[in-house]
């Protein structure tokens, strides 16, 4: 996420260094380069033109801090307007109301409405112990009422039938009486979408909200479209009265143009932001933390959350116990490691989050990525109880009948005994459980598929 404008970014700042004062002359190159990094990155321009004279202003003429360089003083103050220009802090979602609290979400098609939808539900029902009910009124998408039935249930949220037989406005006006018959505390309306802004669109989607007078009407808007997100942010808030944006797909967005421009262009608070496929990669947008990941500083609050919220932590403490006890680290043990990192998203989530990670070029970043783990879970399956216990007895037979098991080949098997060994010896070093030996976990993983 963010890794051009990141890799731009801390190159800027590198050449900052050795300079005894911010001035005027030794800022004006740093100011151009962060100038092209920000367009690069498909950054509205008149956003654009404001940061850089924001940032000038406030560098020249800049009390240098003892405890830090001029270069770290410029880093601060580039953070600083980020964090500005992305609105300053989390705007969370005000659900104040007699329930049901009514959610509609707006948006393009393709925008991935109702996967948010879900997401959304998910996130309410799991976080905020909330009961979710959700009903699609796109009538004219082939299998949208379906998508939203089948993601429902998924996040274990209820789903409202509708049909496509049925006006919008209808469907939204029954959703409504069913929720608060079944006690719900949020609906979420899941709106249909089209290829672009227009009459028709805009028409139904004013009485869809004038129907159910939502407590947030939400624009779902593709991350990666960069500086269009921010316009037709723009569009739909002079149409509607939108509460604020959830960008989808930011995982997949190199440049970082729609983060840094919906909230100026628009006006509206980013307050989600999707950061994957899986039903869990919805996030709220910290304006700080994601300040934090273009800087290349990662974003260790939001990985101490995903370390309290999705590690087992029986299983982590089992694991701490076990390693401080000198028994060995087992293949079950990396298993259950390997399980461990799936639920926070994978290995390129949480490197993401990783101070100074995060700026990895992407030839090394494309190295690392789950595929290989797929290969060493079927590997470590195809062992027997005994032979996971204890990894030393794996011995020329029991290779060949692993490897046949999990559809590779003996030098596979092969590779991952050597490396296993290594992670042993690795993780013998570690004596206490949590981020240090989670982070043990990764180094020594991320050297495994690098070979």
């Amino acid at each position: 996420m963010f890794n051009n404008l990141t890799q731009r970014l801390t190159g800027t700042f590198r050449s900052m260094l050795g300079k005894n004062k911010l001035t005027e002359d030794n800022i004006k190159d740093a100011l151009h380069e962060v100038r092209i990094a920000l367009i690069e990155a498909d950054v509205a321009l008149p956003v654009v033109k404001s940061f850089i004279n924001s940032v000038k202003d406030k560098a020249v003429g800049h009390e240098v801090s003892e405890a830090l360089s001029p270069a770290q003083e410029f880093i601060k103050l580039v953070n600083s307007e980020l964090i500005s220009v992305m609105g300053q802090q989390n705007e969370t979602l005000d659900l104040r109301a007699a329930p049901p609290a009514v959610i509609l979400l707006a948006g393009l098609q393709g925008a991935g409405k109702t996967t948010t939808a879900a997401k959304l539900a998910g996130f309410l029902k799991n976080k905020q112990k909330k009961k979710v009910s959700v009903v699609s009124t796109d009538v004219y998408r082939p299998a949208a009422i379906d998508q939203l039935r089948t993601v429902a249930g998924e996040a274990g949220v209820r789903w409202i039938e509708s049909t496509p037989d049925e006006k919008p406005v209808d469907i939204a006006e029954r959703a409504l009486a069913d929720a608060k018959r079944s006690l719900d505390d949020v609906l979420i309306v899941d709106t249909a979408g089209r290829l672009h802004v227009d009459e028709d669109l805009m028409k139904e989607i004013k009485e869809l909200n004038a129907a159910v007078s939502p407590v947030e009407t939400l624009f779902v808007v593709d991350a990666m479209t960069g500086q269009d997100a921010a316009n037709t942010a723009k569009a739909f808030s002079e149409a509607l009265p939108l509460t604020g944006v959830i960008l989808t797909k930011a995982d997949g967005d190199e440049r970082g143009g729609a983060a840094l421009s919906v909230r100026a262009v628009s006006g509206k608070p980013i307050k989600f932001i999707g950061t994957g496929e899986k039903l869990d990669a919805l996030e709220p947008f910290y304006p700080d933390r994601i300040a934090s990941r273009i800087l290349g500083m990662g974003d260790v609050l939001s990985l101490i959350e995903d370390l309290e919220e999705k590690v087992d932590q029986e299983k982590a403490q089992k694991f701490a116990n076990k390693i401080k006890s000198g028994r060995n680290f087992d293949m079950n043990d990396f298993l259950s490691q390997l399980e461990q990192m799936k639920k926070m998203g994978g290995v390129g989530r949480i490197l993401d989050k990783i101070p100074g990670l995060s700026a990895v070029p992407d030839e090394v970043k494309n190295r690392i990525d789950d595929k290989p783990f797929i290969k060493i879970e079927a590997m470590i399956c195809s062992m027997t109880p005994k032979e996971r216990a204890n990894p030393d007895i794996i011995k020329g037979p029991r290779k060949v009948r692993i490897a046949k098991g999990a559809g590779v080949n003996v030098h596979d098997v092969n590779v991952l005994m050597t490396q296993f060994k290594q992670m042993q010896k690795m993780v013998k070093k570690f004596t206490g459980g949590g981020l240090r030996s989670l982070f043990g976990s990764i180094q020594s993983l991320t050297r495994m598929i690098r070979h």
